[in-house]
């Protein structure tokens, strides 16, 4: 895959990636195996596998892995496969045990930390080294409240990585710190079947020359928007809220308390972040909504959206729904244009792929990276 060179367009576009970048099985199994198997992927919210036992199943490239929490509550993450022959150890998304984990085939039992603890005859085999013939353990990270895993043998820096997406967006590590994601509260969760490609609803994050058309109600409360330039397109740069939006809601209306940490400059202002390869933040002062994406196939990604809120505002059941709604109704209407799109990459006329109009230019460094991913790994 190449981009392809055009020398007779205007200057005032780049080409974006061919159709069969979005649609081709074969190239999806490579950006599998070379891009989400050897990146840090976002796997879990920390509070869903919060204590000893409780466990979640999360595919990660091609790979089912198996996340849990020690005896000591430290997060722990395994491939969901039996050492004896290969079987599916855990077949539901969520769950919770007591002390162990056993496979459903020949009862090989594995403890907390992926110790081979009990098998049929095992005394009678003194041979067998248990944690050697342990569930083979996944690189896992702990941050913003979210349990990270790398199923790569040797696990890129998180810091370079994951850490140095965030800092080259907004400037520093520390504007992150200031609204304490970790310590936020589910509100409320939507989880989207998106019948797109996962490079598509990244392009569409990425840019707003789209918002004017498809996002009226956000473009009321970010009128900068309206312009075409996305708050990405700029190093360190928040959308300011429109001068009559009280908070970051369907209706403008006031929002929550705003989160201590935040800074002054901060206040009335939405941050949008992509932690690549399947992350988006975005930042506002009572809130913050994080997108996971879920590659499936080449025409069909999941997306799980999260709204994270200071605890009392969920603990006393105050109604979330307005701020809710805004980024339900911009989710929806993004993906809604993904989906448009993807119809199209098939089509003789997009074999070339299209063109990106000066507004969208910084995608094109994302498509690089897509294709120095696939090359470097080949």
């Amino acid at each position: 895959m190449t981009l392809i060179e055009n020398t007779t367009r205007p200057e005032s576009f780049l080409n974006t990636l061919p159709g069969s970048a979005y649609s081709d099985p074969e190239l999806f199994a490579r950006e599998q195996e070379l891009i989400f198997e050897q990146m840090w992927f976002c796997a879990a919210r920390s509070a869903d596998v919060g204590t000893p036992g409780a466990f979640q199943t999360v595919q990660v490239g091609r790979e089912s892995i198996l996340i849990t929490r020690s005896r000591r509550g430290e997060a722990r993450a395994f491939f969901n496969i039996c050492r004896h022959r290969g079987a599916q150890l855990c077949t539901a998304e969520s769950g919770e045990v007591k002390r162990s984990f056993q496979c459903p085939y020949h009862a090989w039992t594995y403890d907390l930390d992926g110790k081979l603890v009990a098998a049929p005859n095992l005394t009678k085999m003194p041979d067998v080294d248990r944690v050697e013939y342990g569930l083979r353990k996944v690189h896992v990270r702990e941050w913003l409240g979210y349990v990270w895993v790398c199923v790569a043998d040797e696990a890129p820096s998180f810091e370079d990585t994951v850490m140095g997406a965030v800092r080259t967006r907004l400037g520093d590590i520390e504007s992150i710190e200031h609204y304490d994601v970790a310590n936020l509260a589910l509100g409320r969760r939507i989880r989207y079947d998106v019948k797109a490609n996962w490079k598509l609803i990244i392009e569409n994050f990425m840019e707003c020359y789209h918002c004017a058309t498809i996002h009226p109600e956000l473009t009321e409360v970010l009128p900068e928007f309206a312009d075409g330039f996305a708050a990405q397109y700029f190093v360190g740069h928040g959308a300011e809220f429109g001068a009559d939006i009280k908070g970051f809601t369907v209706d403008g209306s006031e929002g929550f308390d705003r989160i201590p940490g935040i800074t002054e400059d901060q206040d009335r202002r939405y941050y949008a972040v992509t932690i690549r390869p399947q992350v988006f933040l975005n930042l506002v002062p009572d809130h913050v909504i994080l997108h996971r994406m879920y590659p499936m196939a080449a025409d069909h990604t999941i997306v799980e959206c999260d709204w994270l809120y200071l605890p009392d505002v969920v603990e006393s059941g105050k109604d979330v729904s307005n701020s809710v709604e805004l980024f339900h109704r911009v989710n929806q209407q993004d993906f809604d244009a993904c989906e448009r799109c993807q119809l199209a990459t098939n089509s003789r006329v997009y074999a070339d792929g299209g063109v990106l109009v000066p507004s969208e230019h910084h995608i094109a460094e994302f498509h690089q990276w897509v294709l120095d991913s696939l090359h470097h790994g080949a």
